[in-house]
Parts: structure tokens; C-alpha cells; sequence
């Protein structure tokens, strides 16, 4: 397949890109910004878009075979002091659906979005929480524009963790230096609670089961290990040799503040993905402290 990966220049879009490009799909990436000089995703073709803005044209998306839209605004991607509110419901609610319509408008065949798991898993936080309702407007404004000759699911993923060959990602830093013991008087915990999660490696491998075999219109929730927060930095600690029991407690966290946790401090969103959906995507399981394993080797 001819393939365009958006959001290509960050982690799971960039692992995506790789992932697929491996399979031997033409695979070019699009992001505001180019990806770093030296790294694995600067040998790909890169389109310099900003979706958000409306700059892709039906002539940017007119020969590809395929969409995989892995761009996403969150609480980082919020300028201090504007209205949340407003920008999720530009960035989400309406400029993802707008770039699935002109994807069809332009005669790609098949689609897919990388969503987050919350409207599946927690699905009270839509009515409570503007960032999760706006997924899932986004998700439903998607998914409502499946047709005979545009086959478009979505593939909603927990925590994200993981590498791409080249790429900076500073939360992970910071968590490596964490189980190093280099951020001083931090004291060694995870806040109460905690969620299932997924490797890159995991995601990208759903994606490509999805671009092939994925009912058009339908969500897949996707998802590899429960596990408490403080199970999941005893992960890292444990990568870098750091024999330090974590706790659990409940505190807030600076690594993981409470505006991160949208379910909330001391709640757990565990669950199971549907066996036979993840036959049919074909993404491997067990795999966090693997993934887990090769970010601390990128940053110790």
C-alpha cells in the first residue's frame, strides 16, 4: 500500500510509519514540523502539514491507498491560560473529521484513527471531561463517515510506551533518570490507581491488522497490561537495575500529575481487549516491560 502516516513524527505515529514501512508499504509521514536530522524517520518522505489548520489539500491525499491518522491534542498541546474547551472541540471535534472527509473526498480506500481508550473503558468522563468527550466526538464524526468505496475504524489505545530509532521523547527520559535515582530528594512512588497499557511495538502491529482486515465503521479498544502505576515505574526501576521497592500512595505525583489522570487519582481502568479482536488485528501481548527495557536503554 501507498501509506500516509499523520502525526508521523511523533512516537506512535513514527513507530507506526516504520512498523509499516517494514512490511513493505510506501510510506511517507506529515507533521507540522519535520522529524529530527539523523533519525530513522528522516529517510521518509515528509509532507509539512498542520491538520488543525486545515493545510492539507485533495491533491496531497489523491494517489495514496491509505490513511493512518496518529496526531493527537492533549493537555500538552494547550496554550496557558486559553479555554480548553474551545481548543478541543477545534483540534478534535472538528478538524479530524474534516481530514477523514477530505480523505474520502480525494478517493483514499482505507483509514485509520489512533483514539484514545477513555470513551470505550470510562465512558461517564464524556459527559464530565471536555478532553474525552472530544475523542469521542472525533472517534464517532470518523467512524459515521464509512462508505462503500471508503473503508475508515479506529484503533483506541491505553498508555502508550516505547521507542522510535532517533526520536526524543522527554517524558521518557525523565522516567529513566527517575529509576536512576538522578532527580535528587524525589521521592520514589506511584500515585494511587492505574490503567492498562500498551508497547508501540504492540499499537503499530494493531494498525497494520486494522488497515488490512478492520471492519470499516466499527472502534477497536485495544490494550496489553493492567497494571498499578506504581507497578508500571517499578518497571523502569527494574530496567535500570534499581533494587528500590515503589509504593503505591496517594499523592500526587510530579511525573504523573493528577490533570494526566483523567479517571482520576485512585481509580483503575483495567479491562481485558476482546480475544477475538485481537486475533483479528493481530497484535502481540505481554510486551510492556520489553518496551519498557528498550526506552531505558535509549536514555541511560
Amino acid at each position: 500500500m501507498n501509506i500516509l502516516v499523520i502525526g508521523g513524527t511523533g512516537l506512535i505515529g513514527g513507530h507506526a510509519a516504520l512498523f509499516l514501512q517494514a512490511q513493505g508499504n510506501e510510506v511517507a509521514i506529515a507533521a507540522r514540523k519535520p522529524p529530527p536530522a539523523g533519525s530513522a524517520l528522516a529517510s521518509l518522505p515528509f509532507l509539512p502539514r498542520d491538520y488543525v489548520a486545515g493545510e492539507f489539500t485533495a491533491a496531497d491525499l489523491a494517489r495514496l491507498d491509505a490513511i493512518v491518522f496518529a496526531a493527537g491534542n492533549d493537555i500538552r498541546h494547550v496554550a496557558p491560560g486559553s479555554d480548553m474547551d474551545a481548543h478541543w472541540q477545534k483540534a478534535n471535534v472538528e478538524a479530524v473529521p474534516r481530514f477523514f472527509a477530505l480523505a474520502r473526498e480525494a478517493g483514499v480506500k482505507r483509514a485509520v484513527l489512533v483514539g484514545s481508550f477513555y470513551p470505550q473503558v470510562a465512558p461517564q468522563l464524556i459527559a464530565s471531561s471536555g478532553y474525552v468527550r472530544s475523542r469521542h466526538q472525533a472517534d464517532e464524526g470518523v467512524r459515521t463517515l464509512a462508505s462503500p468505496g471508503f473503508a475508515v475504524c479506529s484503533v483506541n489505545a491505553p498508555f502508550v510506551v516505547g521507542t522510535v530509532p532517533g526520536l526524543h521523547v522527554k517524558m521518557f527520559e525523565v522516567y529513566t533518570h527517575y529509576a536512576q535515582g538522578k532527580l535528587g530528594p524525589m521521592p520514589v512512588f506511584g500515585p494511587a490507581g492505574g490503567s492498562n497499557f500498551i508497547s508501540t511495538q504492540s499499537l503499530s502491529e494493531a494498525i497494520w491488522g486494522a488497515l488490512q482486515r478492520g471492519e470499516s465503521g466499527k472502534a477497536y479498544l485495544v490494550g496489553d497490561e493492567n497494571l498499578s502505576f506504581a507497578e508500571y515505574f517499578a518497571a523502569f526501576f527494574r530496567a535500570a537495575g534499581n533494587v528500590a521497592t515503589v509504593p503505591s500512595l496517594d499523592q500526587e505525583h510530579p511525573l504523573l500529575p493528577d490533570i494526566a489522570l483523567y479517571t482520576g487519582r485512585g481509580n483503575t481502568v483495567a479491562y481485558e481487549p476482546d480475544a477475538q479482536e485481537t486475533a483479528l488485528l493481530g497484535y502481540r501481548r505481554g510486551d510492556v516491560q520489553r518496551a519498557v527495557n528498550e526506552v531505558v536503554a535509549q536514555y541511560a
